[in-house]
């Protein structure tokens, strides 16, 4: 095998060497950014669930006040009733 012929195998070799970390390169940059993306919106999402649980827990606590003044109501009107009920 003359040089020549090996520094022509050497110059393809390398070329895709260069092309298959070029591809990985983009590939690896690509990935990154899919992950980057699908992480703030996973995050968006758990700040939309965050935000509703704050408003389901403000609604049960409104509506345990008004269940006890109701409770409060009725045991003024009769006690007794309200007793039987339960």
């Amino acid at each position: 095998m003359s040089p020549i012929t090996v520094f022509e195998y050497a110059g393809t070799a390398a070329s895709v060497v260069a092309a298959f970390v070029m591809l990985r390169a983009a590939w690896s940059i690509n990935t990154a950014q899919v992950w980057k993306e699908e992480a703030a919106a996973q995050k968006a999402r758990a700040d939309r669930l965050q935000e509703d649980m704050r408003e389901i827990k403000e609604r049960l606590t409104r509506i345990e006040v008004e269940n006890m003044r109701l409770i409060e109501l009725l045991t003024a009107l009769d006690p007794n009733r309200l007793r039987s009920n339960i």
